[in-house]
């Protein structure tokens, strides 16, 4: 069943076209990988689809219905956005900004139910430990992994994630999606990841949508997409594509025309 359908939308800042008919189709327990360079529409794709921007044309569709149509807490309980980084952090401990995300489903008054949830999502997410410290007092890349609890903790169905390992290492970039992964096909929650890493994009979505000046420029399975020749015409990069045991790798080699 499509969970979430995006037609033909058209965006524009001012009078510079963004997003040029763009189409995608979304299924529950899917993670699709938006990938592109950068000013590809990636960003402004996922701000639409949370309603923060609104297309000039076109319409988006979740569970057959129209986002516009929705009360703004309706729409909370069902998507949840995790920006690349935050530009304002208030004062509040980790729990309490975790707690925030059930915030649609309760309003203001929580129950012992919803102070489980948040002790389990920063469980799972490996910062418990952290629960007491003042958000503004903790890494960037410790922020990064509160936001991303915070939209866990809401139970959303469909998890919209903009550059979601920005400020992670490497090796908290794979704890990370992994459990992001795992969370899609154990709650059945359909997910789309704007992300820069093409290697990471290969290896934990289900679907890749390439975008390039606005435009959806391919889409499919990764080893569809990450083709040589796609890469090269949407980049502007020389890479080698290798399959190891299954897995894909982009190897960047020169900017072309070098």
């Amino acid at each position: 069943m499509v969970k979430l359908k995006v037609k033909n939308v058209n965006f524009n800042y001012a009078s510079v076209p963004i997003l040029k008919d763009v189409c995608i189709e979304l299924d529950r327990s899917e993670m699709l990988g938006v990938v592109g360079p950068n000013g590809a529409g990636k960003s402004t794709l996922l701000r639409c689809i949370d309603r923060i921007l609104s297309p000039q044309e076109g319409c988006i569709l979740l569970d057959g219905r129209d986002i516009k149509d929705m009360h703004l807490m309706e729409l909370a309980k069902k998507v949840a956005y995790i920006p690349q980084s935050a530009t304002q952090v208030f004062p509040a401990t980790v729990f309490d900004t975790v707690l925030m995300g059930r915030r649609p489903h309760v309003g203001w008054r929580s129950s012992e139910e919803d102070l489980e949830k948040v002790l389990d999502t920063l469980q799972m997410m490996h910062i418990e430990d952290l629960a007491m410290r003042d958000i503004n007092e903790v890494s960037g890349g410790q922020q990064q992994k509160i936001f991303i609890a915070c939209a866990l903790a809401q139970e959303p169905d469909v998890l919209l994630l903009d550059e979601p390992t920005s400020n992670l290492d490497i090796k908290h970039q794979l704890e990370v999606l992994d459990i992001i992964k795992y969370i899609v096909v154990e709650r059945g929650i359909s997910a789309i990841m704007a992300i820069h890493d093409l290697n990471l994009a290969a290896r934990y979505a289900d679907r890749i949508l390439m975008m390039n000046g606005g435009h959806i420029y391919a889409a499919g399975v990764p080893s569809s997409v990450l083709t040589p020749e796609n890469i090269n015409q949407a980049y502007g990069v020389e890479v080698e594509v290798i399959n190891h045991n299954g897995r894909l790798y982009v190897l960047p080699l020169r900017p072309v025309g070098k």
